[in-house]
């Protein structure tokens, strides 16, 4: 397939500023491949399609405060720095994204909190990309978890506020890690996780620390030369007993997100099970595609031409996606991280 296959027109106002609330009373399209139908429901209505002997696969990741505003020295210009990844954390170096960027060069420091932190750049990587030193030594996190913004992404088009520390994380996040959010995982609350689980649901936690390669524009029209970022992954041993098991017993893996899917995906075995399993996948999922754990896929409306919407197209079949996209945007169905959601069984 190719990148123009998977281009679709949104009307702007369909892109959601802020989460439905309560979470689960988001809608969501749930598309059955086997006739192709498509119903209408909310969020709160999956626990109706779980059936004992399932289980749901989710993504632990926790997203960090990733955004910092900070002062270059001397001009005391207004730099924006995005945190991308950690490279070394004994000497606290970071990859990131600066703002603007031609403001910024190698040996530039920037002033954050007042000075009291400051990063010293000491590497270009893209155009916009960095490699910084801090200043700071000990619990970095809990410094920018004080200092920084949530990390909303760029098509959310208000400035970030303290509600978005909460509605912008899952009720299951736990390991911190990610600049963006698993948003597929945001319409749970726990009460509709008990609910799940009361069915005699097994929930089997997993990792992918999401960065901003999940987001990054395709900018080749033949996907076979699309090169994905790598991102951190785990799939724990408990949690690929449970899914293993589920397998056996020939009942439904749910996985809810397309970075749980791609972590699970990644650690397929010879006789299509998964094996436990930590480390960096940049497995790019496109179609056609045979998936071998994912037997149902929970997902939110993902952008035009994203990788995101490619695993899906991937799950669902192009066509019937397109069809679903087509109907979701005439009835006005919210788009995007804050948006609803799909069940493809």
């Amino acid at each position: 397939m190719k990148l123009s296959d998977f281009k679709y027109p949104l009307p702007r106002n369909l892109i959601a500023k802020h989460p439905a609330n309560p979470r689960d009373r988001s809608r969501l399209l749930v598309l059955n491949r086997s006739d192709e139908s498509m119903l209408d429901k909310h969020f709160s209505d999956i626990a109706d399609y779980f059936s004992k002997g399932d289980c749901l696969v989710i993504n632990e990741t926790r997203v960090f405060q990733a955004r910092l505003y900070g002062k270059k020295e001397k001009t005391n210009a207004k730099i924006e720095v995005f945190l991308l990844r950690e490279l070394n954390a004994e000497e606290n170096i970071w990859d990131v994204i600066v703002d603007p960027a031609r403001k910024v060069r190698i040996g530039n420091k920037i002033f954050f909190d007042n000075g009291k932190l400051w990063c010293e750049v000491i590497d270009n990587t893209t155009s916009r990309g960095r490699t910084v030193r801090f200043n700071h030594k000990g619990d970095f996190f809990k410094i920018i978890e004080r200092i920084g913004q949530t990390p909303l992404p760029f098509y959310i088009k208000r400035e970030a506020t303290e509600r978005d520390k909460d509605s912008y994380q899952t009720v299951f996040a736990r390991v911190l890690g990610a600049v963006a959010a698993p948003t597929a995982g945001l319409h749970f609350t726990k009460t509709l996780l008990k609910k799940i689980e009361s069915k005699g649901v097994k929930v089997a936690p997993v990792l992918l620390h999401v960065g901003l390669g999940s987001f990054r524009p395709v900018e080749v029209e033949d996907l076979t030369k699309h090169k994905m970022d790598s991102e951190y992954f785990e799939v724990p041993p408990e949690s690929a007993n449970i899914i293993n098991r589920t397998i056996d017993n020939k009942h439904n893996v749910f996985v809810c997100g397309t970075s749980a899917c791609r972590a699970v995906e990644s650690s397929v075995t010879a006789d299509g099970h998964i094996k436990p399993a930590k480390g960096w996948t940049d497995k790019f999922i496109f179609p056609p595609y045979d998936f071998k754990i994912t037997d149902r896929l929970i997902t939110n409306f993902h952008l035009p031409e994203s990788t995101l919407l490619m695993l899906v197209g991937a799950f669902a079949g192009h066509e019937f996606l397109m069809r679903a996209y087509k109907k979701a945007i005439k009835d006005a169905y919210r788009f995007y991280s804050y948006g609803d959601a799909t069940l493809i069984l």
